[in-house]
């Protein structure tokens, strides 16, 4: 009899799963024709000719991996979890630090690229010309994005229009003060190479404030690194010592209690470390 019953369950755990999965298949279809169009949309603003399905597959190679990973090997359940949710986190960080780096290098050719164009302007050529030089002879990223500048241009779009569509996607201090000194500079008549001539020093100067800051607060923000990574360490180095030290909070509401007011204060204290020791410009 129970045997029978074994079965019965059995077969009624296989009709429901065949009966949920068309349902469950559409949804990871659904959801994967959505992520696939978001991450395409990144990968548009990086000018990134892969294909977008190669990424979204990561979400679903990497959880099961690093999962198993800390299963199999590692035989804990718990880092199972934590390595799941690191194989869904990972994709997303490896767009946003390829988006990041590609606006790094973009900042670091703003000065080149602004030589380059007062002296196109100087010899005679017209701004949308000085930009077209650009487009031939910087590299990328900069001739990708002034590329797409002197396209939307051809389609019949105001080339101001266009700057502050440029300025949106790269959202740098220094573009936008480039990109409001051009615009008013074109209002008013100035004269381009003289604006050209400032901008560029007044970036220089902004640069070495930038790097003297940095200079003068790298032992601050190297202090605080360490005292806010200390207590996790100390709290490491004290487990792998004797794993029963915290046993005495661990099994009262008291101790318990105490651990996750000192886990609070002690990410209020990481967080405010990171505020104090930032300078913005």
């Amino acid at each position: 009899m129970i045997v029978l019953l074994n079965i019965l369950i059995l077969c009624s755990v296989i009709l429901i799963s065949f009966s949920l999965l068309p349902l469950i298949v559409q949804r990871i279809q659904f959801w994967q024709q959505k992520k696939e169009a978001a991450v395409a949309k990144e990968m548009d603003k990086m000018f990134y000719d892969k294909s977008p399905k190669s990424i979204v597959m990561l979400y679903f190679i990497l959880p099961m991996l690093f999962g198993s990973v800390g299963y199999f090997i590692l035989n804990s359940q718990l880092m199972m979890i934590l390595g799941a949710v690191a194989g869904l986190v990972i994709p997303n960080f490896i767009l946003k630090a390829r988006f990041k780096a590609r606006i790094r290098k973009f900042n670091n050719q703003l000065l080149d690229a602004i030589n380059m164009l007062s002296s196109c302007i100087k010899g005679g050529l017209s701004l949308l010309q000085g930009l077209e030089v650009l487009v031939e002879e910087m590299p990328a990223p900069m001739s990708q994005e002034l590329g797409l500048v002197v396209r939307e241009n051809r389609m019949g779009i105001p080339l101001e229009e266009c700057l502050i569509r440029l300025n949106k996607r790269m959202n740098l201090d220094e573009l936008s003060l480039i990109v409001n000194a051009l615009m008013v500079a074109r209002e008013t008549g100035g004269e381009l190479p003289k604006v050209f001539s400032r901008l560029s020093v007044t970036i220089r100067d902004n640069r070495k404030l930038r790097e003297s800051i940095k200079t003068l607060t790298l032992q601050g923000r190297l202090q605080g690194i360490i005292m806010s990574f200390l207590p996790f360490a100390f709290c490491a180095w004290v487990l792998s010592v004797n794993k029963h030290h915290f046993d005495i909070m661990l099994n009262s509401d008291i101790g318990r209690t105490l651990l996750i007011i000192a886990v609070v204060l002690q990410l209020i204290g990481m967080w405010l470390i990171k505020i104090f020791s930032t300078i913005d410009l």
